[in-house]
């Protein structure tokens, strides 16, 4: 039997392909904007009742599969009022069509980050004044940010080092730093639980290894002790940076490359339709 390729190639299975990816899509979307927040855990929920319903009708518990009903009827209305801080926030994406440019970064804003965090890490470092920086890659910190006292402010050099004056009302605690600002001070991150963290370390590079077990977020971290300059991310500690090591560091993970800020057709045409402009 001889295969025919025009009948695999039809706007039909154009259509059904373009349906499946759009759907693709938009729950890897979903799941990027749930990460990092409550929502996760009302998730999972959802999915165990979910298991719940199917196992109920197959074994024939009437009784239970009936109360699972009700609870997947009004579940709707009560998933609306729960969710709805991330449903607002997805809208916001929308409106400001980021969602279609997410991966492209402004590099001369990440530029003058990591200038201006070279500033205050290099006057804290010397100093020995104790640090917990925390940027916020792609997983969401919300949870995190809701600990923390709200600045919304510009990074700059001196208000980092101002932050973290020892004595001062912000200095415990992270500052969380999102979409190139101070998003909050005073934050609370999850300790880890390794064993494999020296016993040297303090609270400060636990707090550090415990975001990074959780999302994907860069760490920076300093010694009141030593004055050492460690990063996390991905559950990695890496200790003794040097600046010519955390600066190469902060470029490679914080800037995008040329050619990856290339957008392609599709990127342009959505980001013309939302109004969010790929390029300015």
């Amino acid at each position: 039997m001889n295969f025919n390729w025009s009948d695999l190639l039809t706007v039909t299975n154009f259509v059904r392909l373009l349906d499946i990816l759009v759907v693709w899509f938009v729950i890897y979307e979903l799941i990027i904007l749930l990460q990092g927040t409550k929502a996760v855990q009302l998730f999972r929920g959802i999915v165990v009742i979910a298991i719940v319903k199917i196992l109920s009708v197959f074994i024939g518990l009437d009784t239970v599969s009936w109360i699972m009903d009700q609870i997947i009827n009004w579940g709707v209305i009560a998933l609306v009022i729960i969710f709805q801080p991330e449903i607002r926030r997805g809208l916001e994406h929308l409106g400001r069509g980021s969602i279609f440019v997410r991966g492209k970064r402004q590099n001369e804003d990440e530029e003058r980050m990591i200038n201006e965090l070279d500033k205050a890490i290099q006057y804290m470092a010397k100093r020995r004044i104790g640090a917990l920086m925390s940027i916020k890659m792609d997983t969401g910190l919300e949870d995190y940010i809701e600990t923390g006292i709200a600045l919304d402010a510009d990074i700059t050099g001196e208000l980092l080092i101002n932050i973290f004056i020892p004595n001062t009302p912000l200095h415990d605690g992270a500052v969380i730093i999102q979409d190139n600002q101070i998003k909050v001070a005073a934050a609370y991150l999850p300790l880890s639980e390794s064993n494999l963290i020296p016993k040297e370390l303090g609270t400060r590079h636990r707090a550090a290894v415990g975001i990074s077990e959780v999302t994907d977020a860069l760490t920076i971290v300093i010694s009141e002790e030593t004055g050492e300059v460690s990063i996390t991310k991905d559950n990695e500690l890496m200790r003794g940076m040097t600046r010519e090591n955390y600066l190469r560091y902060f470029r490679q993970v914080l800037l995008t490359p040329e050619d990856e800020t290339k957008q392609n057709a599709i990127q342009n045409w959505f980001a013309h339709i939302f109004g969010g402009g790929l390029h300015k």
